[in-house]
Parts: structure tokens; C-alpha cells; sequence
């Protein structure tokens, strides 16, 4: 009996070939058939011609994360074969170029229940080129390897033509509609020759439409911020370019018609001081950068805590330190955001935990920084910005602008007309001054020094006391306001004896295992959102656990220290992961297992190509 709608499947080649690109193709046939899709992207930080992959997760259920483990691998090079053919299930398969390897060589790699489908990619290029009329430019079709692949995977899962002929009918559009027929027929010979060779007759897994009424959309992570920024009435925003933040401007650039000023800047410290001057004029304003552009932006935030200046931070974290993995994905980040900058300063640091989150979560931060008057750090991860998934569409029935304490004309006017004298930096119990911004009818001086209530620079030490009281209440006052539900979410059974604590992307992969683990264990997860200020809270529900284990992806838990920090409570048992690629449900699974079981107290995860 074949499995249906159940499927890990895989693509890979050298960088600049195809791979992003089929991996999409065969993502949105799939969401347009009602199914539910979960991917991951991973590169190389060169431009070309090193090894880059793409896993897909099917399922006509909810999925949050990948697997390690695939059922169907396509591949474009030698590379991929060899680098992935031993994470291929038993009776999976295997699509090869048959120049590449003979079925023999292929057969002599891999299990004998593995299918190995030698694709002949070359000869279906050189048809094409024919019919088209195109030899001299068969060189350039070669990228066409991504539709037949595409192609050849449907025709094993006994998919129709036509979904996928749907779905490129949208991709090639505008200037690139006269490509679609030639990839039409170099997809369909690939599909009519796994159906001639009876090729899906031995495949073990079936992909089928569903009857799916609950509408949904195709996202990734950077698109979905971006989103969230359009939505919160973000109308400026810097970068300089940088792995893999990026995305998220390019979208905003993309589409001038939402509002959204976009300006790429010379580097990081001229992206934060151009958002915090934008900011000081009264526009939402943002900035999104990585790892080593967030160490640049140091000194400015300070600028902005001291100045009481809204501004929103989003650090996409990457592989450290310094230049360290570019295109890969870590955890890294969170000491540094909690303490970015000389001295101290009020800031709020929030996570998102997956791509719907983002949309939702972003608004909220724009809301925090104007409310209170202070940066606030996004801080988002590789594996969230460069993987998609299927999601309800966005709710906009609910979102709420909330500009805080900002004064109108006519508030100005009234203080002016009361014989006041207005003080941007006023001393109140809730540490929240009344904000003017430039350009209206009054004066205010803004400087990176210590200053008094009007602004002027002071280093009389009373004042120094009331005032640096005055902004760091404000975590006080966010403390106290901030709902529950944007500090921390708690899954799982309220009797749990186990609980497994985590950030940002962790939650996918162990929300996809929790119900099965829950079958032997009484198994929760708490997700902490707000990261500064710390909700204490969360001692209550630590306290109830039997063991707790922290899951981050880096080198020394660094959530685990916080918590120690801020409850007391020292959590002993960790799962970390440090290598550059996001944990999967699989290899999280038997890590939890093993904590348990086993009573590890450290477990590296190590999983990844």
C-alpha cells in the first residue's frame, strides 16, 4: 500500500542551478492541491557552484519543521547524490543523471530497497532545444534541469500534469511567458518517461489533492516580517546588505505601491542613525541586518535608549563570531542583544518562534518601541528567514496601532497656552515622557550626553540618579503591561513532568513531536518570547517540572543562563546545536529521548549536511 500525502522529499545541486526555484515550484503545486508544506533552504555563501539543497516536508497535516531523512531525493549533480544518499529511507528513491552515473555505479551506493531513476536530462534538453529551434543555446537551457526534476518527482507520485502546469503558468509571466512552453514540454518528457519506464508502479508514496476548504498561503520568513512591517505602518526602512536579512528589504523594494521608503545605506551605523533620525520625526522606523551589522549598530543604540528614541531592531541571527557562517543558522545572539551597548539602557528584545509569528510579532514590536519610547530588538534567526511554509492568511482584524505618549499640534498648543514650559525628557512615575517629534512648534535638544528634562546636556549627579531611574522604569512599566501572551506560551499538558525550554526557531521542530512524545512522557514546552525585560514569572511554571531541559541552538545555552539569572533556577540538562543547520523533528525527537532515558545532561546535535 503506497503512503499518501506523507512526504520528505529533497533537491540539490551546485549553487545557481535551479534548486531554489524548483523547490518552489514543487512547494506551491503541492499548497495548491490543499496540502500542507514546510521547507528549509540551504546555501553556501559563495554565489556559484557550490553545494546548496532544499528539503520539503508534505503532509496533509500541519508541519512546522523538517526531517533529516528523505523519502524521495532529486538530484542535478554528482554531489548530491553522494552527500545525501544515505539519508534516503528504506524504499525510497533516488532521481540521478543517467550521464552521470551508470545504474550499476548508482545501484553499488545505495541499499537495494533504495528505487534509483535514471533521469536522462541531457537528452530531454537537447529535444527541446531541437523542437524550439534553440541548439545553439543549449548550454543556457540547462537550467530547465529544475523543471524535469520537478516534473519526473510528480510523475513518481502519481500527481496529475496539470497542478504543475498551473502553478508554471503563474511563474512564467510578463517578459518570461515566452519560456513557458519550452519548459512545458522539457517537464512533460520527463513525467511521460517515469510513466513509460513504470517507474511510479514501484515508488511507495502517492501525493493526492485533498479537499481543503480553509484557505492558506505559501510564505517565507523574511516575506512575512516584511508583511508584518507594511501592516504596523512601518514607512521607513534601512539596510545595508547582509545574509540573510536582505530578503526582507528587497520584498519591501519590490513593492513601492505599500509606502514603505526602503534605503539601502553605506553600512550598518549609517542604516541605524538614518532609522533613529526617521524615528525622531515621528515615522515607524526600522532597520534589519545580521550578526556582525548588529555589533556595528552598537554605539547607536545607546543613542536611542538615551534619547528615548522608538526605533525597531531586526537582527536575523546567523553563524558566528565575526564573518562565521553567513548563510547558516545559529542562536547565537541573544547574550549580545540583552547587553548591545555601553552602560545601560532600556530596551525590550523580543523572538518570534516561526513565520506566522513574525507577521504577528513585528506589529507588536512597533507598538513596544512607540509605547515606551525605546529600541526594540527583533530577534529572528536564519532558520526562520530562509524557510517557508503554509499558514492561515494574516488576521488584519485585530491589529492595533498604538503610538503611545505622542503629542498632537494641539497638545503642544495646549501646553504652550497653560504658561508650560514643554520638556521632551519629563520626569513621571511610569518613566514615560510626552514625545514631540521635529518639526513641530517646540524646542527640545536631543544629544548623546546626559541631560535634564528639557534635554540640556547635565552632569549634575541628582540629576544623573532621576533621570537614569526615570528611563530604566520604563522595563518596570512594559513589565507590568505586556500581555502574557507576548512574553511566553506554554504547549503541552498542565500536569507535564517534563518541560523543554526554548527560543525562536526551536519551537517548530518540538511542537511536531510533542503529541507522539506525549504518548510515553507527560511532556510540555515553554516558549519564552520576551527576552528583556525578563517575565519572572515563568518560575512558577519551571517550578513545577520534574527536569527541565533547555533546547537552544548554541554553543552554551544561553537561555538557560538567563533564566538562571533571572529566577534562580539552574536548568542542567541542555540539548544544543552549533553546527549551522536547524534542528529537524527527527534528530530533536530521540535527543529528548535521550535526556530523558538516558539522563544525559548534554546532548550536541550534530545532524546536517
Amino acid at each position: 500500500m503506497k503512503k499518501v500525502n506523507q512526504l520528505n522529499w529533497l533537491i540539490g545541486g551546485a549553487q545557481g542551478t535551479g534548486v531554489d526555484s524548483s523547490a518552489m515550484t514543487f512547494a506551491k503545486t503541492c499548497a495548491s492541491i490543499g496540502l500542507y508544506v514546510f521547507g528549509k533552504r540551504e546555501y553556501h555563501s559563495n554565489i556559484k557552484g557550490a553545494h546548496s539543497y532544499y528539503p520539503l516536508s508534505i503532509s496533509d497535516k500541519y508541519i512546522r519543521s523538517h526531517s533529516d531523512y528523505t523519502d524521495l531525493l532529486a538530484t542535478f549533480d554528482k554531489e548530491t547524490f553522494l552527500l545525501h544518499k544515505d539519508f534516503v529511507v528504506s524504499n525510497g528513491a533516488i532521481i540521478f543523471d543517467k550521464d552521470l552515473f551508470t545504474l550499476d555505479e548508482a545501484r553499488s551506493m545505495v541499499n537495494n530497497d533504495i528505487l534509483l531513476i535514471p533521469l536522462p536530462y541531457n537528452d530531454i534538453i537537447k529535444e527541446t532545444a531541437i523542437q524550439f529551434q534553440k541548439e545553439k543555446e543549449y548550454s543556457k537551457l540547462q537550467i530547465m534541469r529544475n523543471v524535469i526534476a520537478v516534473s519526473a518527482s510528480f510523475a513518481l507520485l502519481n500527481l496529475n500534469f496539470e497542478y504543475l502546469k498551473k502553478v508554471l503558468e503563474t511563474v512564467f509571466v510578463g517578459r518570461r511567458a515566452k519560456l513557458l512552453d519550452m519548459n512545458l514540454f522539457a517537464g512533460s518528457k520527463a513525467y511521460q518517461y517515469i510513466l513509460q519506464n513504470n517507474y511510479n508502479d514501484k515508488f511507495n508514496y502517492e501525493l493526492k489533492p485533498i479537499d481543503n476548504k480553509e484557505e492558506r498561503i505559501l510564505l517565507g520568513g523574511t516575506t512575512a516580517t516584511a508583511i508584518g512591517k507594511i501592516a504596523a505602518g512601518c514607512r521607513f526602512q534601512t539596510y545595508y546588505p547582509i545574509t540573510p536579512a536582505s530578503d526582507e528589504s528587497e520584498y519591501l523594494e519590490a513593492h513601492p505601491e505599500y509606502g514603505v521608503i526602503t534605503i539601502q545605506t553605506e553600512d550598518e551605523i549609517a542604516a541605524i542613525c538614518m532609522a533613529i533620525g526617521a524615528s525622531l520625526a515621528g515615522v515607524r522606523s526600522a532597520t534589519s541586518t545580521s550578526g556582525p551589522g548588529f555589533s556595528l549598530m552598537a554605539e547607536a543604540q545607546g543613542w536611542a535608549g538615551n534619547n528615548e528614541v522608538p526605533v525597531v531592531i531586526f537582527n536575523y541571527q546567523r553563524g558566528g563570531p565575526s564573518t562565521g557562517l553567513p548563510t547558516r543558522h545559529e542562536q547565537g545572539d541573544l547574550e549580545f542583544a540583552l547587553h548591545a551597548g555601553h552602560s545601560e539602557f532600556p530596551r525590550i528584545v523580543l523572538s518570534p518562534g516561526d513565520i506566522e509569528e513574525s507577521f504577528y510579532l513585528t506589529i507588536e514590536a512597533f507598538n513596544l518601541a512607540d509605547k515606551y519610547q525605546l529600541p526594540v530588538i527583533f530577534l529572528s534567526d536564519k532558520a526562520i528567514a530562509n524557510s517557508i511554509q503554509t499558514v492561515k492568511p494574516f488576521d488584519l482584524s485585530g491589529v492595533k496601532i498604538d503610538r503611545g505618549n505622542l503629542l498632537s499640534d494641539n497638545d503642544i498648543k495646549e501646553i504652550l497656552n497653560n504658561g508650560k514650559v514643554y520638556k521632551r525628557f519629563l520626569f513621571t512615575e511610569n518613566g514615560i515622557s510626552p514625545r514631540a517629534v521635529l518639526g513641530q512648534d517646540v524646542v527640545f535638544w536631543n544629544t548623546g550626553d546626559e541631560h535634564d528634562e528639557l534635554g540640556h546636556i547635565s552632569e549634575d549627579p541628582v540629576n544623573r540618579i532621576k533621570m537614569f531611574d526615570k528611563r530604566m522604569r520604563k522595563l518596570e512599566t512594559a513589565l507590568r503591561e505586556i500581555p502574557t501572551e507576548l512574553k511566553y506560551k506554554l504547549y503541552g499538558p498542565q500536569d507535564f513532568e517534563y518541560l523543554i525550554v526554548g527560543w525562536g526557531s526551536v519551537k517548530g521542530p518540538v511542537l511536531d513531536i510533542l503529541d507522539e512524545l506525549n504518548q510515553y512522557y507527560k511532556l510540555a514546552f515553554l516558549q519564552i518570547i520576551l527576552l528583556n525585560p525578563f517575565p519572572t514569572e515563568v518560575a512558577n511554571i519551571l517550578n513545577k517540572a520534574k527536569v527541565i531541559i533547555d533546547v537552544e541552538m548554541n554553543y552554551s545555552g544561553q537561555l538557560a543562563k538567563l533564566i538562571r539569572k533571572q529566577t534562580g533556577i539552574n536548568i542542567s540538562k541542555k540539548i544544543v546545536k552549533f553546527n549551522g543547520r536547524p534542528i529537524s523533528r527527527t534528530e530533536i525527537k530521540k535527543a529528548i529521548i535521550d535526556s530523558i532515558n538516558l539522563e544525559k545532561e548534554r546532548i550536541v546535535l550534530e545532524a546536517g549536511v
